[in-house]
């Protein structure tokens, strides 16, 4: 019978299974192998979110060395397994072996930690979001609208890159929960928002001010799908300086770390 993976991997899956509880690392025990195996895997199903070096995109970075939802090998085993609810990542559908690969993968990139450089002021940062009108789209722990997305935890779940793009250039990644459902009804009333929920007799919508309306199919005029971004960019409208303190705020918006005993 061919062999799919190498006497080291194996070695790892068994030490998991019995040593992880007691603190022990099973990726230290991985080989040049095991993580080039690892890096294969990531760079094919996880670099899409968190980069192909995993440096971060639409996803955290995986490089600083910090891991919100836990940081010991059985934490980001479980991680990977079973996804981190109340966020983007999912569950996965790899074998015990190629997760403990990644996990060994993920480490290889974190030896040496690597933070990113923020020369921004985050204090005048928050006082610009509040003075540029940022609230009335998006929520900041409780307070603010809902047209955009949370940032309440924003800085524990995208990298700076992907903020600072995200001010100069929010159009360039869309996530479709914010793509805009136009809708003209046989009445001639216009109705637009984010979709909740639809089926084959109704949509339900989000309104920008926070209402949920449910539409009957069988009323709609016209029905279209706006994949294009509400938010309009701060190219040009803010000094270097002014994006500097705007992004060190968002990225100083982060997730207490999960610390498991």
């Amino acid at each position: 019978m061919k062999e799919s993976l190498s006497r080291c991997t194996i070695s790892i899956v068994m030490l998991a299974a019995t040593s992880l509880a007691d603190g022990q690392s099973a990726a230290s025990q991985a080989n040049v192998a095991d993580r080039a195996a690892g890096e294969k895997i990531f760079r094919s199903h996880c670099a899409s979110c968190h980069g192909l070096h995993g440096a971060g995109g639409s996803g955290p970075s995986l490089t600083t060395g910090v891991f919100y939802h836990g940081s010991t090998d059985a934490d980001l085993y479980r991680n990977i397994s079973e996804g981190i609810p109340g966020t983007a990542m999912p569950d996965q559908f790899f074998s015990s072996a190629q997760i403990w690969q990644i996990v060994a993968y993920v480490r290889t990139i974190s030896s040496t930690p690597v933070r990113p450089r923020l020369t921004g002021n985050a204090r005048h940062g928050a006082q610009l979001f509040r003075d540029k009108g940022c609230l009335e789209c998006h929520l900041v722990k409780g307070e603010g609208g809902v047209r955009g997305p949370d940032l309440s935890l924003i800085g524990s779940q995208r990298s700076v890159g992907y903020l600072r793009e995200s001010i100069t250039d929010p159009g360039a990644v869309v996530a479709p929960d914010y793509w805009v459902a136009r809708i003209v009804t046989k009445d001639g009333r216009n109705r637009a928002g984010f979709i909740m929920n639809q089926d084959s007799h109704a949509v339900q919508i989000l309104d920008f001010d926070g209402n949920l309306q449910m539409i009957e199919r069988s009323d709609f005029k016209d029905f279209g799908i706006d994949r294009s971004s509400t938010m309009p960019s701060y190219k040009g409208k803010l000094v270097e300086a002014e994006l500097d303190d705007l992004v060190a705020f968002l990225a100083s918006l982060e997730r207490p770390r999960e610390i498991r005993k």
